[in-house]
């Protein structure tokens, strides 16, 4: 038994909890096994889980309003059996994708449509190899002629063409003729710009930005899908006989394209695929996108579709015993184990070679139905010149770019997704689908997921009609474990109140650390069990005892948020999760459940509501006006990747009101919230509560 002149701890002075999230933060090196389903019925469920994750951390959640493409296509030069000609067109209005189509000189009917993402080759669509580089393809047996040697990228593309597909080779955003992010930003980024970190008028990769899920990966998965719309608006390609293919950072593109988009046939990305490293770009990684999950888990949501692959000498090697074994158990339990394919060229480095090349003929042969004689050879062809392939000139000037064009397009993105949310405000299954689903990725973790709880007492302390008992929270299931505090009455209890302070247990006692504060008391007394905890990274979990300042990042030297919390949830996230742990208990207890956040504890309740909807019949929320909108620091404690994108922490109380909620700390009611409350079948009681004079003491809850 402690003594009453130290302050409460439940475990020895200098010991931190044993909890898994203390350990190293994951990055992109790490290792990303795919686990296949058991059952149809399993893989139903976590395809619709992932892919609802991709969506919504790309920014594509709800999907964004296809605007007019206003394409333009200009220059045809034939080439004997194929035409080249140049095409830009709007992924959003004053956003331009730009490449080069691929055409068969003679097209008889509906024929297949190809798209051919670059990567992130010197040059990109614009590739133009060394001699020097040339001669070591040719050396190696790599390449067998020099112009595709020079461009492997032009020679898949005028190969497709001769095979009799619509090819589209289009630019990854900030290489050859997209010109208006350039790639030192969106490819190199490594700084923070304190000129686009502010509340208004943001840039890519702020805080503002990620608290929103804008991205550059996302922006390319925009354009990808509306390049899909550009090439089925020909009017000689087949919308049922789609391909898509690319390799390295076009392979990323590849298999995110087919994973988020119903559309392609059949795909084939290449040297891209593994359980290791998952790329290295900034265009590749989005906050949230690969928590739990990972390239190989991505690739596999295109089943049971024909999906072909390649591995060489790079992070790819290790795919023939490492996800390809497990790509292979899910397309045998679909009854499509003839539909996927790895080549193993692993005797080359990082390439699409024309050993490689040649296996994606092969399958886009059969699975597009070309029907040409096996094998398919790949010819020699002109050599296109940059000239040739750009699409600005005098008669079609660039636009205009820059950090003014950059921040207008978040600013417009940000805009539209607001007001396509603000449209399911009227329709009750709409406004729970868009804000409640999106939260729910945001967050992380729902009440439903959030395993096994335990209580293991360390210790009671006995008062007048009171009794402390303290020990730890042990969230099984996710190997978590907080240092808590139960105080309960003398007498038979009503319910359970687990109340969340920003000083975590220390926020429920009084300076000398053992007795309850008065407001606590006085739920006690009124028959309640109160239950606080350190949450992550508070009290106990501090070995210098002092609040943490900033949170961990990933030891990469560029200050991209997605290297960080593509892999790992925020603190924000983790705090939240610790309440609904806190929640799971206070509900095995019996009674109704109260949730009260006070003195900084506020957001995070308030959050945990959009999570735990139907758990918590009463809550008192003090937010103190807190806003994610406002954060400007990525290592700020309280830094949520999305955290505005869905009404900020006002839409989170919204998606989750409570029978019975008192607001505090807003000069107004929250028009998401009234809306909200407007929408259901038996309207909550909602009070405003002004601000405290003195202590923040919260209202005694309603009886249930």
């Amino acid at each position: 038994m402690l003594t009453m002149a130290a302050p409460l701890r439940v475990l020895p002075e200098g010991q931190r909890p044993d909890d898994v999230r203390l350990g190293p933060l994951k990055d992109l090196n790490g290792y990303f096994p795919f686990t296949p389903p058991a059952t149809t019925r399993e893989w139903a469920r976590r395809s619709v889980q992932v892919r609802r994750q991709m969506l919504v951390t790309l920014g594509l959640w709800p999907r964004p309003e296809r605007t007019p493409l206003n394409a333009v296509i200009y220059g045809r030069a034939k080439h004997g059996d194929y035409t080249v000609e140049k095409v830009f067109f709007e992924s959003v209005p004053g956003f331009f994708v730009t490449g080069n189509l691929y055409r068969p000189a003679r097209v008889k009917g509906k024929v297949p449509g190809v798209l051919c993402p670059h990567g992130h080759w010197e040059g990109g669509r614009f590739m133009n190899a060394s001699d020097a580089e040339v001669k070591k393809q040719l050396d190696q047996g790599a390449e067998f002629f020099k112009n595709a040697a020079r461009s492997p990228l032009q020679a898949r593309c005028v190969q497709l063409a001769r095979m009799g597909c619509v090819v589209f080779h289009y630019d990854m955003i900030g290489y050859a003729d997209s010109v208006q992010i350039p790639r030192s930003l969106a490819h190199g980024f490594r700084t923070q710009r304190p000129e686009m970190n502010r509340p208004t008028g943001w840039g890519l990769f702020s805080p503002q930005a990620e608290a929103r899920f804008q991205s550059v990966m996302g922006l390319q998965t925009w354009n990808s899908i509306r390049a899909l719309d550009f090439l089925v608006s020909l009017p000689e390609v087949d919308p049922k006989r789609l391909g898509v293919t690319g390799a390295s950072g076009g392979g990323t593109q590849t298999f995110i394209l087919c994973a988020v988009d119903p559309r392609p046939a059949v795909a084939f990305p290449a040297v891209m695929v593994s359980t290791a490293m998952q790329g290295g770009c900034t265009c590749e990684n989005a906050c949230g996108l690969r928590i739990g999950t990972g390239n190989v888990e991505f690739a596999a949501l295109f089943a049971p579709k024909p999906l072909g692959m390649t591995c060489a000498n790079d992070w790819t090697v290790e795919m023939p015993t490492k996800g390809f074994p497990q790509l292979q158990a899910l397309y045998q339990l679909l009854g499509a184990p003839n539909r996927l394919m790895l080549k193993d060229v692993t005797r080359f480095g990082h390439n699409y070679n024309a050993v490689s090349r040649a296996a994606m003929y092969e399958w886009f042969n059969r699975y597009l139905q070309l029907g040409l004689k096996s094998p398919v050879k790949e010819r020699n062809f002109h050599l296109l010149s940059r000239e040739e392939m750009s699409v600005w000139d005098q008669d079609h000037p660039a636009p205009a770019g820059g950090p003014e064009f950059e921040r207008g397009l978040l600013k417009w993105l940000d805009d539209t997704a607001r007001e396509l949310l603000r449209r399911t405000w009227k329709q009750p299954q709409a406004f729970q689908a868009a804000y409640g689903r999106g939260i729910a990725v945001t967050l992380g973790r729902t009440f439903s997921e959030v395993g096994r709880v335990t209580w293991a007492q360390a210790g009671v302390e006995n008062g007048d009609g009171w009794r402390l008992r303290f020990g730890l929270v042990r969230n099984k299931t996710h190997h978590e474990e907080l240092p808590a505090v139960l105080i309960e009455p003398a007498g038979a209890a009503r319910g359970v109140v687990v109340w969340i302070t920003g000083r975590g247990k220390a926020g429920l006692l009084e300076p000398d650390g053992h007795t309850p504060r008065s407001e606590v008391l006085a739920r006690v007394r009124q028959g309640w069990v109160v239950i606080g905890a350190d949450l992550l990274e508070q009290g106990e979990f501090r070995p210098d005892g002092q609040p943490l300042r900033r949170t961990r990042r990933v030891n990469n030297p560029r200050e991209a948020a997605a290297y960080t919390f593509g892999y790992n949830y925020s603190l924000f996230a983790h705090r939240v999760h610790d309440v609904l742990t806190l929640l799971r208990l206070a509900k095995g207890q019996g009674g109704p459940v109260t949730l009260t956040g006070t003195a900084g504890g506020g957001r995070w309740a308030g959050a945990a509501l959009a999570v735990a909807k139907g758990v918590v019949d009463t809550a008192y929320i003090d937010t103190e006006g807190f806003r994610f909108a406002n954060i400007t620091d990525l290592r700020d404690p309280d830094f949520l990747p999305g955290g505005v994108k869905y009404g900020d922490l006002p839409g989170m109380i919204a998606v989750g009101l409570p029978r019975r909620l008192a607001l505090r700390g807003e000069t107004s009611m929250p028009e998401i919230i009234r809306a909200a409350a407007a929408l259901m079948t038996r309207p909550p009681q909602i009070r405003l509560l002004p601000a405290p004079a003195s202590s923040p003491a919260p209202p005694a809850p309603a009886n249930p």
